[in-house]
């Protein structure tokens, strides 16, 4: 399971439209697997991803919405109170890995965990570089990390994990086993190795060095696929081997435009949420490409499906889409009933670029509030006016234009539906207000920072 950090759903070659990314280890994966147009991650950014993720659940049943702290931005521009944020995933949710183990399966992560000080403690028999931070200092050798030993001056952090993970399937490979690979890559800081930047710089739709080096990251992050895939081919162990490759969370925007999407990572607009996602499993799994909405909180019963695991004691909101995946018998056949997906995140996140984020307002990437989208619909929900969007994604993908004036009826459906689950999952909705907020504070600030933003 590959997990690559801050990967927008535009960063890759298949889905770019720019001709900008070269990801061609990575397209060949998608043109022999499942592409999966309509992914979603848990969450717009990287820790409560990873939870929703590690434990099948939604955010409001474990607590981890965001990086701590909850209260981002100035205090005088938030008008209510967050909610408080945990950090760690408790010891009573069962993780992911946790459900490989009782299998019988040999676990390692490779990579950022986020979720705790040690990944050992949570299910994995082996960690590499996996602590409790969610980006290196440098992707260059010294790397300074925990249950990392430094490399050879300048080596680089992917190409290491990645060698790191190669020698750990070659040891382990005559038993079942769990390799969760999530490459802190292409997480700031924004750094590559030089040569290979360097040949972007000349390309017609590169902005800026930044945006080069960035580009350079995700060829490097394909090359590394690439010697996972061709390891996997030379070791045998490619038709036994089911891969799933993704994202934590939308891209950067300010790094890397997202269009045809609105936003990108930490907000709840679809440049946030949504992510690449490639199913692959030869002889097993049909290659094709699958718009049904699905999230990472369906891969916990999915791989529980396949190897057998018993989680009937742990709290599931995923479900079980292996139909979408096999089409022969011995896989679960049941159709997926139509079903909503939800985003509750009552905290803020403060603004990256305010002229790029295309957030809802200049200061925040996101306010407190809830998303959910069923079918073509995508209800937003914000706890501060208590005013609410409405997008019709088959039409406008870029939720650009909102039909709540204009759709009440599907509005008030979608509301009360939106309400019922969040109290069924308990999620804390913020109403006590901030005492320090300041309207013309706020105004002044706003105007101040998209006027500076206007002049680069």
């Amino acid at each position: 399971m590959i997990v690559v950090d801050d990967l927008g759903w535009t960063d890759v070659g298949y889905n770019d439209h720019t001709g900008v990314f070269q990801t061609p280890n990575i397209d060949a994966l998608a043109t022999k697997g499942i592409n999966f147009t309509n992914a979603y991650a848990g969450a717009a950014n990287c820790a409560p991803s990873r939870a929703v993720l590690m434990s099948g659940q939604y955010s409001p049943r474990h607590g981890v919405y965001t990086v701590s702290p909850s209260a981002r931005g100035n205090e005088k521009t938030r008008k209510l109170i967050p909610e408080p944020n945990i950090d760690i995933l408790a010891d009573e949710i069962i993780t992911m890995a946790e459900m490989f183990k009782s299998a019988g399966y040999t676990t390692g992560s490779f990579g950022k965990w986020h979720l705790g000080e040690d990944a050992r403690t949570q299910g994995f028999d082996h960690n590499v570089a996996g602590h409790m931070k969610g980006h290196p200092k440098s992707y260059f050798s010294p790397y300074n990390m925990p249950f990392l030993a430094d490399g050879p001056g300048g080596e680089y952090l992917p190409n290491r994990i990645t060698s790191e993970l190669l020698s750990w399937i070659s040891e382990v490979k005559e038993q079942p086993f769990f390799a969760y690979v999530p490459y802190y890559t292409v997480h700031t800081p924004i750094q590559a190795i030089e040569s290979v930047k360097q040949k972007y710089l000349s390309h017609p739709r590169i902005r800026n060095s930044r945006h080069a080096t960035y580009a350079a990251m995700v060829e490097l992050m394909d090359i590394n696929i690439g010697r996972i895939m061709r390891s996997l081919t030379e070791q045998k162990l490619l038709d036994n081997t089911l891969v799933i490759f993704t994202s934590d969370n939308g891209g950067i925007r300010s790094i890397a435009y997202q269009d045809p999407l609105r936003g990108g990572k930490g907000s709840y607009y679809e440049g946030g949420t949504r992510v690449p996602l490639i199913v692959s499993w030869p002889q097993k799994i049909v290659a094709k490409t699958d718009s049904t909405p699905v999230i990472n909180a369906d891969f916990y019963p999915s791989l529980a499906q396949i190897i057998g695991a018993d989680v009937s004691k742990q709290v599931l909101d995923g479900v079980d889409i292996t139909h979408l995946w096999f089409e022969q018998k011995g896989f679960n056949q049941e159709p997926l009933a139509e079903r909503s997906l939800f985003w509750h995140f009552p905290i803020y996140l403060h603004a990256y670029n305010p002229k790029a984020d295309q957030s809802r307002d200049p200061l925040f990437r996101t306010r407190p509030g809830t998303t959910m989208r069923k079918g073509k619909w995508k209800l937003h929900h914000y706890f501060e006016d208590n005013k609410y969007e409405l997008y019709d994604l088959e039409n406008d993908l870029g939720e650009h234009v909102n039909l709540v004036e204009y759709l009440p009826n599907v509005v008030s459906s979608l509301a009360k539906e939106l309400d019922t689950w969040r109290k069924e999952v308990n999620a804390p909705v913020p109403t006590q207000k901030n005492p320090k907020y300041d309207a013309k504070f706020t105004a002044e600030l706003t105007a101040i920072r998209l006027l500076k933003e206007s002049k680069k």
